[in-house]
């Protein structure tokens, strides 16, 4: 089969790697017609992991089964389902808690927790950028999809992550009907995040970020785009609720935050929202920090520590919520919104591209090129539109 592997520091390639195939009775095996390329993807395909050459990425996977092991007794060959990214056995105690973004028997290291498909530590899981895609504990995994899934792809691919993860955002910030949300961040999760926001009744979004393509994807939704490489953002955040700033807001940036002059600051968003929320307010961490950071500038980012600034977040008495997302918690949830015809998460997507092009999408989504928000994989598609 096909797949987009790493080759080193913004490097990959298509090529053909061995099929993936049942090895136990309750897996399910995919073949996979949409995957997207993740801002997480980024991190490694720049070098800034310890993602092996030869592995291939892709966490955000959408198919139709081709075989069942004999143990899977719900899903059925012809299905077509979403795989959330986080790889669950279901009967550990955290998945049995509903956490299973920290799953203890997918997860191949005792002292960790979590795994997750073609992603840096989190266990040996090949990723779905690729043709086929093995999945284990199937029945557990695997979201089936209804009549329209086909037609509708580029909807229910976004149930693998960063819908769930925007939603999870706002949850961890308690974002309520009327409140004022601040988003730090208009990446395709930091648009998700402000998504939610709008779904869940928010009276303001407000949307951090420098790039004008990301910030108009936002304002598309309804959300104010705050140009951070034009005015303060926690002035203009101030400025909008009467100087008590926002009743919560969510950093979806993550470790590689950069000011606008370029330089990278892993603890600029934080301290930003910190000052941006108000007393008591409370805040959503989703964007990937990493317990080490061996290519950081910094001496507290190598060893995946952060200047934050505690004494003002203890002073405001806020509260903080991070880690990631535990996707089946709501990617059922989310499903029935997209069915129902009250979600449409399929607007931050950009280019529909062949597996082939990966390397051209990677290299134009890295780059930050106006335009490339959200770049959608169809393997085997050669009808992909750029």
């Amino acid at each position: 089969m096909k797949a987009v592997v790493y080759e080193g520091p913004r490097k990959v390639s298509v090529k053909e790697v061995p099929d993936a195939r049942i090895e136990r009775p309750t897996d399910v095996l995919v073949r996979i017609t949409t995957t997207n390329i993740c801002g997480s993807d980024l991190h490694m395909y720049e070098g800034r992991t310890d993602f092996e050459p030869g592995r291939w990425f892709g966490h955000e996977n959408l198919g139709q089964v081709v075989e069942v092991g004999s143990g899977v007794d719900k899903v059925q060959v012809g299905d077509f389902v979403v795989l959330p990214f986080n790889v669950a056995c279901g009967h550990c105690k955290n998945c049995e808690c509903g956490l299973t973004n920290y799953c203890l028997t997918a997860q191949p290291v005792p002292e960790w927790a979590g795994a997750a498909y073609g992603f840096a530590d989190m266990g040996p899981w090949a990723g779905g950028q690729a043709e086929l895609l093995r999945v284990p504990w199937g029945d557990f995994n695997c979201l089936r999809l209804g009549e329209d899934a086909e037609e509708r792809q580029n909807d229910y691919v976004m149930l693998a992550d960063i819908f769930p993860t925007g939603y999870h955002a706002t949850e961890l910030a308690h974002v309520k009907p009327g409140d004022q949300t601040v988003i730090y961040g208009a990446g395709p999760v930091g648009c998700m995040a402000a998504y939610s926001a709008v779904l869940k009744g928010a009276s303001r979004v407000m949307v951090v970020d420098r790039h004008p393509d990301r910030l108009a994807k936002a304002a598309e939704i309804g959300a104010i785009p705050i140009d951070d490489s034009k005015v303060d953002p926690v002035e203009a955040v101030n400025e909008l609720t009467m100087g008590l700033g926002a009743d919560n807001g969510c950093e979806c940036v993550g470790y590689q935050a950069h000011d606008p002059q370029g330089e990278e600051h892993p603890n600029m968003t934080l301290n930003n929202l910190v000052r941006s929320v108000r007393f008591t307010g409370t805040i959503g961490v989703v964007g990937v920090y990493v317990p080490q950071d061996p290519g950081a500038k910094d001496e507290l980012a190598k060893q995946g520590e952060v200047a934050f600034d505690f004494g003002q977040f203890w002073f405001r008495g806020q509260t903080m919520g991070s880690g990631q997302c535990p996707v089946k918690k709501y990617n059922r949830a989310l499903r029935d919104l997209i069915a129902g015809g009250k979600a449409t998460p399929s607007w931050i997507v950009s280019h529909e591209l062949p597996l082939d092009q990966a390397p051209e999408g990677y290299e134009h989504f890295d780059a930050r090129e106006p335009g490339w928000t959200k770049i959608v994989l169809h393997p085997g598609d050669v009808h992909a539109r750029a």
